[in-house]
């Protein structure tokens, strides 16, 4: 398991050129249940675009340098593998100390997420780390293991143990949504196919312009 270190402020949220609107809810649409299992799932997505290889990794970047996609990542069913108690532990440390201490308990290869959160009102906990075990003394143990690590420099902590499943699922487009974006990506990756062929979108006829 790999582990990430995630600030707890959100990313600015801009959207797409106009222009590429509605090819980006058509890659939403045709993304959003995972890419296909394909040598090169990269080739089928690009070919679904009416685009180039290129030309799509190029909007995919663009999409998550601007927030609208958040990360392009496996995501394993760690219950499938018999890790099905999970533990979300919670420290009280120094703030500052934070981006050292949140990469020290990230590099755990037991712990999947690191986060640093808000303290709020009633809860002092500005660090997290989720834990996973196949039982719950395996997750108890990782908690003393990290406490151990902490040492002086927590002040106190909790384990958050998960009770039951919740599906999880990223951006979803509604039926309406989806339609629409299939039939506007259609009409836009035309048009860019024939202005990179050199066709000029002008009207052919006098009447045209009436």
């Amino acid at each position: 398991m790999s582990a990430c270190i995630s600030q707890s402020e959100p990313l600015p949220q801009t959207p797409p050129r106009l222009e590429e609107t509605p090819l980006a809810l058509r890659l939403v649409e045709l993304t959003q249940d995972g890419l296909p299992l394909l040598e090169d799932p990269w080739a089928w997505l690009a070919e679904q675009l009416g685009l180039s290889v290129e030309s799509t990794l190029d909007l995919l970047k663009r999409l998550q340098a601007e927030g609208a996609i958040r990360r392009i990542a496996a995501v394993p069913n760690h219950y499938r593998l018999g890790y099905r108690h999970n533990g979300m532990t919670v420290w009280d440390v120094c703030d500052a100390d934070v981006p050292r201490l949140g990469a020290l308990l990230g590099a755990q290869p037991f712990v999947s997420h690191c986060y640093r959160r808000p303290r709020r009102a009633g809860w002092r906990y500005n660090l997290f780390a989720m834990v996973h075990g196949r039982s719950r003394e395996e997750i108890d143990s990782y908690r003393e293991h990290l406490r151990y690590l902490l040492g002086d420099a927590c002040s106190a902590d909790d384990m958050l143990v998960s009770s039951r499943i919740l599906k999880k699922t990223g951006l979803r487009l509604s039926p309406v949504g989806a339609k629409l974006a299939r039939e506007t990506a259609a009409s836009v990756s035309e048009e860019l196919h024939r202005l990179h062929c050199g066709q000029a979108l002008l009207p052919q006829r006098r009447s045209d312009l009436c």
